[in-house]
């Protein structure tokens, strides 16, 4: 089981329903089951097939890469590939415990980027020095949501540090994932399409499980092998906005700055080696958990792929929409995006899935009949690894009347994690799934 204390939150009929379909969403799109679907090898004449679009392989192949799926992905197309053809390749994950031959699994930090990822981005721009990768090799990099900070590569005149102080302040003002990569981007030697530009004139085939909300190539993982369409100046607008400029150190504000100026190389706004493939997406996890709710007896409804907005206002609105009755002949709703907690300036522990859950339960405790909620993050971390989410339901609200328990209070201070930890039977454990298609929320509703 990927969620490791089913037994335990699944304590009731309704309960046990939600766990089998949050399950189901998330094995569907793990890299084993995914990518032999999507990828179709032909020895006869060497050639690789991409959700249906054909390449030819005329000399070895590289792979290179990153993020949560990393390690996941590299296993699985190693057991695609001919080991004849496939001579070397490194990928960064969270973890580097994976069951690879040819290819090396590195360890990086996440969500702040860290000196392994940047080591083993160096390590992995060497393959090409290395074995003299030219116009007749082919390299395929597998991406997935979690990249951006697990393949970190500073540009000139900027430090790791510097990096992580950007990224963490960002985190904590609130700004959105592709403000986010913006800055990243152009504060990097390999995003921003600079990685598929650095391994030309070899063709570089990027195989994708996507995160993002719309599957916008240019976002996920900061799009290393795609096209940037954002440029210094745009990177310069999401610091003012958040007020940032005068809040990080000069040499970011002056390489951003006199790349506005036309003093820096802009990020490539074309890539004609690079060939980009989404394999998986959130689309394909709300899909199977429909049907999965309709096996279970459910009338299920997926409501968007593209929930977005500050967490507790889009809770709150949603748990209001339910008990106004708008998807009144629906008891499954099925939803996946990804919310954005702007944090006070003291904040307590727990992530945006666990508050999304604790800011929804006092609206919905007025709705008629058993109710249940359910938010998670597909990759299995909420912030806190380890820890996928929460769910709450009648019972839950029950506990925290008798306890006499604030939760107002816990929801104002982002505390929900000390919250569902003192009820009880309530937080979603996974560890790391090895996916990630961003956040899935679920409501079961009974009259």
């Amino acid at each position: 089981m990927i969620i490791r204390n089913s037994s335990e939150i699944g304590s009731t009929p309704l309960r046990r329903h939600a766990v089998e379909i949050l399950e189901a969403g998330i094995e569907a799109v793990l890299p084993s089951n995914v990518m032999p679907k999507a990828l179709l090898y032909y020895p006869e004449n060497q050639t690789l097939s991409v959700n249906g679009c054909s390449y030819q392989l005329d000399k070895r192949i590289f792979v290179i890469g990153g993020g949560k799926a990393g390690g996941k992905m590299a296993e699985a197309i190693e057991q695609i590939l001919p080991q004849s053809i496939l001579i070397d390749g490194l990928v960064i994950d969270k973890s580097s415990d994976f069951d690879t031959k040819k290819i090396k699994v590195f360890a990086g930090g996440h969500p702040i980027p860290d000196g392994r990822g940047e080591q083993a981005v160096k390590k992995m721009l060497s393959l090409k020095e290395k074995y003299n990768i030219n116009e007749y090799d082919t390299v395929i990099c597998l991406l997935s949501g979690g990249g951006s900070a697990l393949i970190p590569y500073p540009s000139d005149g900027i430090t790791l540090a510097d990096k992580q102080t950007v990224t963490a302040k960002l985190l904590c003002c609130g700004a959105e994932i592709g403000e986010i990569n913006t800055v990243r981007k152009h504060l990097s030697r390999v995003k921003g399409g600079r990685l598929g530009h650095y391994f030309s004139p070899a063709g570089v085939i990027t195989l994708i499980i996507s995160d993002v909300i719309g599957n916008d190539l240019s976002a996920i993982a900061s799009g290393p092998t795609y096209p940037d369409a954002t440029t210094f100046a745009d990177a310069l607008f999401v610091l003012e906005k958040y007020d940032l400029i005068d809040k990080l150190l000069s040499n970011v504000i002056t390489l951003l700055r006199n790349g506005a100026e036309g003093k820096i190389p802009e990020t490539p706004k074309q890539l004609d080696n690079c060939y980009n493939h989404i394999i998986a997406d959130s689309n394909l996890t709300l899909e199977v958990m429909r049907r999965k709710a309709l096996e279970s007896g459910f009338n299920p409804l997926i409501i968007t792929s593209g929930q977005r907005g500050e967490t507790t206002a889009v809770a709150v609105n949603r748990a209001f929409e339910i008990l106004n009755g708008k998807y009144g002949e629906y008891d499954a709703l099925i939803i996946g995006g990804e919310t954005t907690p702007v944090l006070p300036e003291k904040c307590g522990i727990g992530g945006r899935n666990q508050h999304y859950v604790a800011s929804s339960m006092s609206i919905l405790e007025n709705l008629p009949g058993k109710w249940l909620v359910a938010a998670m993050g597909t990759d299995g971390s909420d912030y806190m690894p380890g820890i996928a989410g929460a769910i709450a339901d009648n019972d839950t609200v029950q506990t925290i009347h008798e306890r006499s328990l604030d939760v107002e209070s816990y929801a104002c201070h982002y505390d929900s994690n000390t919250l569902f930890s003192s009820i009880g039977n309530s937080l979603i454990l996974t560890g790391d799934t090895g996916t990630n298609v961003g956040d899935i929320m679920l409501y079961l509703l009974t009259k």
